[in-house]
């Protein structure tokens, strides 16, 4: 049998922090090759060249797909998947993978998957189902679904909502969130190592902080000036700060963090990119996880920690009893945190059960694609579910 050629893509310091441990298990297995393709803010000064972080935890990255341009309005971002879908076209004629894995929702990886389907090559498409209704992503998403081959969904919902998007269920597969191994594998920091390794001194109380621009709004900066002021309401807490992604209108927000830590240095840091073991750490010393990113649902209520999920960017996901949902309004979010912080809603963490499985999906979804017969698996037949219920 040849071996079979296992390609990843991987866009962001986000994806990538996912991703792996399934691309340790690829590599790893003497049946398997991986392949691994570098694209969007990894190529990016501006992201921190996390390219880098790759190939120091092992990896050789055998093609980078320069794809953005040093834009983040709505025509630079259409110009940035049009150019990553011309890249991913050459390289993956030239890798000529057996399978592409995929993570998730972003425009880069949106252009991998058309270029993959054109090309015939199989996808295997991982967080598939979700929903994120204040974002594209969520009808990126979706369109990759309908592009992709095999499915790896993190909760039964999910699963039942691909399948809805007309997917054989025999191809689509609940292996638990992705994101949860790494919670599983890694040794996290204790506070004190976690200050010496970040070169911060903490105050008593500590949020960390990730605000995402909402790309089916036009008030992401108005919406971070409200989050600034609701922030300045707790002095007495130290706050890191991860920047936003490389999305519409992510520029102007990442200035505004710039120079709201540049006024309150003796309080509050901000890093482009922590690295999973740094930023999983600083879940696990938080005594708040405020913003608007997805972790806030999946890792965070993993980690026993409360969430402050401010607006609609995920609204439609599945969300633990340990995220407090508010509005991009400043009385609510102050509301929300002291919510958080009080000694009662931190006792019910203890109670918490994560919707998302408890880990271990990345040997299970390796054991997939390496035995998963490819014969005719690009000739898809839509599944009708109606009348079969």
């Amino acid at each position: 049998m040849n071996t079979r050629k296992i390609c990843v893509v991987t866009g962001t310091r986000a994806d990538y922090g996912l991703l792996y441990w399934l691309m340790k298990e690829i590599q790893a297995d003497e049946d398997l090759v991986l392949q691994i393709v570098a694209t969007g803010m990894h190529l990016s000064p501006e992201f921190g060249l996390t390219y880098k972080t790759i190939e120091e935890d092992g990896f050789k990255i055998d093609q980078k797909v320069e794809m953005l341009l040093s834009s983040d309005t709505p025509v630079g971002i259409a110009k940035s998947i049009g150019l990553a879908t011309i890249g991913f076209a050459d390289v993956l004629e030239r890798l000529k993978p057996d399978i592409l894995a995929i993570l998730g929702d972003r425009f880069e990886i949106f252009a991998a998957a058309q270029a993959a389907m054109v090309a015939r090559i199989p996808i295997a498409h991982l967080g598939g189902g979700e929903s994120t209704e204040g974002v594209i992503d969520e009808a990126i998403r979706h369109s990759i679904t309908k592009m992709s081959h095999l499915h790896f969904v993190a909760n039964e919902t999910y699963r039942q909502r691909v399948i809805q998007l007309g997917e054989n269920p025999e191809r689509v597969f609940n292996y638990g969130e992705i994101e949860l191994d790494n919670i599983m594998r890694l040794i996290l920091l204790d506070r004190e190592a976690l200050e010496h390794k970040i070169e911060f001194k903490f105050q008593p109380t500590v949020f960390l902080v990730t605000y995402h621009p909402v790309t089916l709004c036009n008030n992401s900066e108005q919406a971070m000036a409200v989050l600034l002021g609701a922030l300045d309401q707790f002095p007495e807490a130290s706050i890191i700060f991860t920047k936003p992604n490389a999305d519409t209108n992510g520029r102007v927000l990442i200035k505004m963090i710039d120079e709201y830590v540049a006024t309150h240095s003796s309080r509050a840091r901000t890093f482009t990119s922590m690295g999973q073991l740094l930023y999983l750490s600083a879940i696990k010393n938080a005594d708040v996880v405020i913003g608007n990113s997805s972790s806030g649902l999946t890792e965070v209520p993993a980690l026993s920690k409360p969430t402050v999920n401010i607006g609609n960017r995920q609204k439609g996901r599945l969300k633990a009893s340990s995220v407090i949902d508010c509005e991009e309004n400043e009385e609510q979010i102050i509301a929300a945190i002291q919510k958080a912080l009080s000694p009662d809603f931190k006792g019910s963490l203890r109670q918490v059960l994560s919707p998302y499985g408890e880990g271990n999906a990345s040997l299970r979804i390796k054991e997939h694609l390496k035995t998963v017969d490819l014969e005719g698996i690009t000739m898809k037949e839509f599944y009708d579910f109606v009348g079969k219920r």
